[in-house]
C-alpha cells in the first residue's frame, strides 16, 4: 500500500516503546542475518550491512541467485541460531519469518529493499539501515500476527485480480506503472475477462467479478492519518478489500471489512502477489490470521509504530474521537497501491 503523510520520526524513549507494546530482551547468543545484495538496487551493499553486522557479532550470510532461502534458514536454525533476520526487500522476508515463527525464534527486519512496507508498519526507521542492526545487540521485542493463504505465510498482503496478474509479468519490477496499466487494459478492458474469483463479503453478498481482492495481515488505514499503512500488526484480524469490475457497478464498487478468515473460490489457478512476489495458487483459497505468531525485534532507537499508529495517536491526543482502521463498510470508490 502507498504511504502518505508520514510523520517526522525521532528516537523514542524506552518508556514510549514499552507503551507501544515492546519490551527489552537479552541479546541472542548466535544471531544470523541473511543479506540479499540485489534488493533495493544494492542497498545492503551501499550501507555496508555485511561488515556492520559482523562488527556486532552477527553471522552475516550473503544470498546468491537461486538460493532456497527457507532451506538455508532451516539449516542455520538446526546449527543453533537463536535469532534470524533478513536484509532485503519484502519478498525476501517471508521465508525466513516463516522459519522463525515455526521455531519460536525472534525475527529481525533490516530495511534494505526498495519500499520496505513491512519495516514501515513494524516501526523500523527505513532511513536507518545500519542502525536497524542494533535489534540484534540491544533490541526490544514484541509479538505480531501473520497471515496465511493455503498454509503459506505472508507478512503484508496477498493481492489477486489486476495486481496479481501484473506481478506475473516479466517487466513488472522495472516498469510497474506501465505493466499495471497494460494489465488493467488486458484484464478488464473491452476484450478482457475478469479473473475467475468468487467471494462472499461480510454482508452476505456474493462477488463473482472481482477486479481487485487484497487480503492483508491486519487492515490498512484507508482514510485519515497514515493512509496506506497499518495502525497495528496485532489486531488478530485480516484486512479484506475488494473492488468489483465495471460490469458489477450497479452495486457499490468497493467494500472493506475485517475477519479472522476468508475463502475465495476460483475455477482456475489464481495468479497472486504474495508480499509482492508472483505466486500461483490452487483454489479454493483459504485465508486466515495467526494471532501473536511471530516474535520481532527492532532497534530501541526506532519508532516501534507505523505512521497510521503515530498520527492516529497524535490526532486522538488533540480530540476525543477514535480512529477506525478502515471506514464504514460501504465506501466510495477507492485508490490503493498494493505491495
Amino acid at each position: 500500500m502507498a504511504d502518505m503523510g508520514l510523520p517526522q520520526r525521532s528516537a523514542p524513549h524506552l518508556s514510549t516503546l514499552i507503551g507501544r507494546g515492546w519490551h527489552p530482551v537479552e541479546p541472542p547468543r548466535r544471531p544470523v542475518l541473511f543479506v540479499n545484495p540485489r534488493s533495493g538496487d544494492g542497498a545492503a551493499t551501499r550501507s555496508g550491512v555485511l561488515e556492520q553486522a559482523r562488527g556486532r557479532g552477527v553471522e552475516a550470510v550473503t544470498l546468491c541467485p537461486g538460493d532456497d532461502l527457507r532451506a538455508r534458514a532451516l539449516e542455520v536454525v538446526a546449527d543453533g541460531a537463536d535469532a534470524i533476520g533478513v536484509a532485503g526487500g519484502d519478498g525476501s522476508l517471508t521465508d525466513v519469518a516463516a522459519v522463525a515463527a515455526a521455531h519460536g525464534l525472534p525475527f529481525v527486519c533490516i530495511p534494505a529493499g526498495t519500499r520496505n512496507h513491512f519495516a514501515l508498519d513494524l516501526g523500523v526507521d527505513r532511513q536507518d539501515v545500519v542502525g536497524a542492526l542494533d535489534a540484534f545487540t540491544e533490541g526490544v521485542e514484541r509479538v505480531i500476527d501473520v497471515g496465511e493463504v493455503n498454509g503459506r505465510l505472508f507478512l503484508n498482503n496477498v493481492s489477486l485480480g489486476i495486481y496479481g496478474e501484473a506481478v506475473q509479468q516479466a517487466g513488472y519490477r522495472d516498469a510497474k506503472v506501465r505493466t499495471l496499466a497494460e494489465t488493467v487494459h488486458r484484464v478488464i478492458g473491452p476484450s478482457g475477462g475478469t479473473p475467475a474469483l468468487s467471494v462472499i463479503d461480510d454482508a452476505g453478498r456474493q462477488h463473482d467479478r472481482l477486479a481487485v481482492l487484497l487480503v492483508s495481515n491486519n487492515p490498512y488505514a484507508l482514510n485519515g492519518p497514515g493512509l496506506g499503512t497499518r495502525p497495528t500488526l496485532a489486531s488478530g484480524h485480516l484486512g479484506i478489500l475488494l473492488l468489483d469490475s465495471p460490469e458489477e457497478r450497479h452495486h457499490p464498487p468497493g467494500r472493506a471489512w475485517t475477519a479472522g478468515h476468508l475463502t475465495a473460490r476460483t475455477r482456475v489457478v489464481a495468479h497472486a502477489g504474495i508480499d509482492g512476489e508472483a505466486v500461483d495458487l490452487e483454489g479454493p483459497l483459504h485465508f486466515a490470521i495467526r494471532p501473536e505468531a511471530l516474535r520481532v525485534r527492532i532497534s530501541p532507537r526506532h519508532p516501534g509504530a507505523s505512521p497510521a499508529a503515530l498520527l492516529g495517536r497524535r490526532r486522538r491526543s488533540r480530540s476525543a474521537p477514535t480512529m477506525a482502521a478502515i471506514p464504514a463498510p460501504r465506501m466510495a470508490p477507492m485508490t490503493t497501491s498494493p505491495g
